[in-house]
């Protein structure tokens, strides 16, 4: 059998040849890739020669393309169009991958090779990549355990491949039970409050479950899901907001809570054979955080004042309501507040977001004005989905970019929430375009009717696409430091700086019109929107911050703190209360066994990150502002120094280089409403 994944592709921009690639091509190229990266690892270290850049660095850099090209396919297939043939070779390869890479991670013949290397920099002639390349691989090396005893390497590769099956397996189960736990819906007058679009949208994923004539509510992946706004019938939220945090703590096959204790124990005791006292000292070593008290140090200056704007924010809404807030009341009843103090509708705004507006004369038209970038969508180039869309970028001088990818709508074989994956990184030494998708799970209407975003999957269509740029732009000699390859706790820097231009008036002007009468959105509409800014940003603060704080909870115990821990709820209550952010009315955005970004997803002990590089995104934004805002010449200044550098450099010198000082955390708390 042909495999497609054993040479490059001969498409445009090398992208995948999806239409000849089957499940059963995944685990012959799977196996092959290894087998092919085993062998140039050997060649590597049995040379006699002294090791060098180009026969110990550049020869790491060249090897195992035939493994990257197989799983950047199947990984992008695996959360966004996976089915139980691909769920179970994610389980099946899940360890043996984790001992692959360990093999070469904790080759001590390879860290020989690199720690001589990274002894002779000052002696050796290097460009300013090559030589950061040196020093992140040693200390890649170092914090995995290469310099540990035979017998230390040995648990520490049965305690990967342990966690890599976990972790696997937290995903799939996550996975099952939203789509079992969708609450379907026999009399569509409980639907009152949504809009024909998502009425439509909710009788068409019934209808692909075969339950024509009903209607399903799929469970998004936050605790709080967006119709809990717009919903009159209490009951129905109520339904709603159970089976979102009932999620993978049901006792059934699909139950968590048993497998992420095991990954906490498993994290603990791996980080104590590396020589730090938690995971999260672990993980934060190689961040720009450092450590998990700097961690706990902002966390906990926010927490209070988070809590305590949401007790204010409660006050109003139980006034409103005329009885107490529950969790499943808050949103509709925030909403309330909104419109009646501010005269902001967010329900009202959806005909003015029409996706593909949005995304030509919003997502796309604000990078073209700010970056000079264009779109054009090549229908003679397929993804791996009929639904999944391409588009080739290129530079305003015409010279190519890349491919970007877009796969807007939520089915079941795809996971929640919303990401950009890299399936090609551009780099100089392979030769390699560049190849990103974005993510979204907006849901699907019925045939003919419009796709309506709400206000918050704009916001998200944006910030996504800030992911994509970063993808993009990133200008490298060498794969490691391709796209968005930075400190996890950097990493949404570049995104959250664009979703300021999804209010910027040139933008707004443009995309947000009626898709019936053509009418641009009202400019008192988006004043009123501006002013609202702050208002349910309590309780907005506070859920974020209660999860961010449970991550580090769970990673910052020891290995026997964490093998006493048998109770899941008992623990996060305990922790939430800790923080000052265990109210029911306002739960964390992710309940432990439904927490894929730090149980199954590359979070762990790193939830922080957002809020982390938020304080860098209100910073930048200020400056944009007070710099002229939308220009083409401040988009070259932010893509040269912050973009373009993909993760061949210092993040914090290069916001240094772009800002001209350190960022300040004031604008944060400005836009957080969390000021004195």
């Amino acid at each position: 059998m042909s495999n497609p994944f054993l040479s490059p592709s001969t498409l445009p921009y090398q992208l995948p040849p999806f239409a000849e690639i089957a499940v059963d091509h995944f685990g012959p190229a799977i196996e092959e890739g290894m087998r092919l990266q085993r062998a140039e690892i050997d060649a590597i270290v049995a040379q006699s020669e002294e090791p060098g850049f180009e026969n110990t660095m550049e020869a790491l850099e060249r090897s195992g393309q035939t493994l990257t090209r197989v799983l950047r396919v199947f990984f992008n297939a695996s959360s966004a169009d996976s089915s139980d043939a691909i769920a179970a070779l994610e389980e099946q390869y899940a360890p043996q991958l984790a001992a692959h890479d360990d093999a070469i991670e904790l080759d001590a013949r390879l860290y020989e090779r690199v720690a001589r290397l990274h002894a002779r920099l000052d002696e050796l002639d290097l460009s300013p990549e090559q030589r950061y390349l040196v020093e992140r691989r040693h200390r890649r090396m170092t914090l995995a355990g290469a310099g540990l005893g035979e017998a230390e390497k040995a648990r520490l590769t049965e305690l990967n491949q342990r966690l890599s099956v976990l972790q696997t397996r937290f995903e799939k189960n996550l996975l099952a039970d939203t789509n079992d736990l969708a609450v379907v819906v026999d009399d569509a007058r409980e639907l009152d409050g949504l809009t024909p679009g998502e009425i439509s949208a909710a009788a068409q994923a019934a209808a692909e479950r075969g339950l024509d004539g009903k209607h399903l509510i799929t469970l998004v992946l936050p605790t709080g899901h967006p119709h809990l706004a717009s919903l009159t019938n209490r009951d129905l939220r109520a339904r709603i907001m159970r089976a979102s945090r009932q999620r993978a703590a049901r006792g059934n096959e699909h139950d968590n809570r048993d497998v992420l204790l095991e990954i906490v124990r498993l994290r603990a005791e791996r980080a104590e054979l590396l020589g730090f006292e938690s995971h999260a000292a672990f993980v934060t070593a190689d961040q720009t955080a450092k450590t998990p008290e700097a961690v706990a140090a902002m966390l906990g200056e926010l927490a209070p004042a988070a809590a305590r704007n949401a007790r204010r924010e409660q006050e109003m809404l139980e006034a409103l309501a005329g009885h107490p807030i529950e969790a499943h009341d808050w949103a509709f009843y925030s909403e309330k507040v909104r419109k009646a103090e501010y005269d902001v509708d967010f329900g009202e705004l959806r005909p003015y977001f029409e996706a593909e507006r949005v995304l030509h004369h919003g997502v796309f038209a604000a990078a073209t004005r700010v970056y000079g970038i264009t779109f054009t969508e090549r229908t003679d180039l397929g993804g791996y989905h009929p639904e999944v869309r391409v588009f080739e970028v290129r530079n305003d001088d015409g010279s190519e970019l890349g491919l970007y990818l877009l796969d807007l709508y939520t089915r079941d074989s795809k996971r929640g929430g919303a990401w950009m994956n890299e399936l090609i990184g551009k780099n100089e030494l392979l030769d390699h375009p560049t190849v990103v998708v974005n993510n979204l799970n907006v849901p699907k209407p019925s045939p003919g009717e419009p796709t309506l975003l709400t206000y918050d999957e704009v916001n998200t269509f944006f910030h996504e696409f800030g992911h994509a740029l970063h993808g993009l732009f990133a200008h490298v000699v060498y794969p490691s430091f391709t796209g968005t390859n930075v400190y996890r706790d950097f990493v949404e820097f570049p995104s959250q700086v664009n979703e300021m231009w999804m209010l910027w008036p040139e933008i707004l002007d443009d995309y947000a019109m009626h898709h019936e009468t053509g009418e641009r959105i009202p400019a008192e509409v988006v004043e009123r929107i501006r002013a609202s800014d702050t208002w349910g940003e309590g309780f907005a603060t506070s859920e974020y911050l209660a999860a961010a704080l449970l991550d580090q909870a769970w990673h910052r115990l020891s290995a026997a703190e964490a093998a006493a821990i048998t109770d899941v709820a008992a623990f996060e209550a305990q922790a939430l209360a800790a923080a000052g952010l265990d109210n029911p009315a306002a739960p964390t955005r992710y309940s432990s066994p439904y927490f894929a970004h730090t149980f199954s997803g590359g979070y762990s002990a790193g939830y922080y990150s957002y809020i982390w590089s938020e304080v860098l995104d209100a910073d930048t934004v200020e400056w944009f502002r007070e710099n002229g805002g939308l220009t083409r010449e401040n988009g070259d200044r932010f893509r040269r120094h912050v973009l373009g550098l993909g993760g061949a450099g210092d993040p914090l010198e290069a916001y240094r280089a772009f800002r001209g000082r350190d960022a300040e955390i004031a604008p944060l708390l400005k836009r957080r409403g969390l000021a004195a």
